[in-house]
């Protein structure tokens, strides 16, 4: 995937002159699997994890369909992209079905982009998103083939 040449990665931090300073993730948010037959998966996971059964949702924006449960007060998200070209499915393409992306939840999505920008890190996504259900998201680094993201956790619905 082709990403902006300077986020989160050890060259970058020499460059930048980075020092630290990450305020703490709150807690995991949501999990994505990237999957190729959502039913199916959704029915895997659910019998070996024990999980509640899953809601399946069209998300459009993103070329894709998911699927979301939940393991305590993290959401469990499978993602069938059914658009090759949009990120799931490019995603999907280059590294094949499993774990795709860990969001952390956060209270001040903007406040935690500007901190990325003042330590001289570009995220991903510049300025927060939609995801699915309306959560305010955004994509922050792909590190070691998995898509890194903040979800703002103010709303109570998320």
């Amino acid at each position: 995937m082709a990403f902006p040449p300077c986020y989160l990665r050890p060259d970058c931090f020499q460059k930048t002159g980075y020092k630290g300073g990450f305020m703490s993730a709150s807690r995991i948010h949501h999990i994505n699997f990237i999957v190729r037959d959502l039913a199916l998966a959704a029915e895997q996971f659910q019998l070996v994890l024990g999980l509640d059964p899953f809601e399946f949702i069209d998300h459009a924006p993103r070329g894709a369909k998911v699927a979301r449960s939940r393991i305590g007060d993290t959401w469990f998200v499978l993602v069938c992209p059914f658009d090759p070209e949009s990120v799931p499915g490019r995603f999907l393409a280059a590294n094949g079905e499993g774990f795709f992306l860990l969001s952390t939840a956060t209270s001040d999505l903007q406040a935690q982009l500007n901190r990325l920008a003042s330590d001289g890190l570009t995220p991903i996504d510049r300025q927060p998103r939609i995801g699915i259900l309306d959560w305010r998201v955004a994509d922050i680094a792909e590190i070691h083939g998995v898509m890194l993201q903040f979800t703002d956790d103010s709303d109570p619905g998320s």
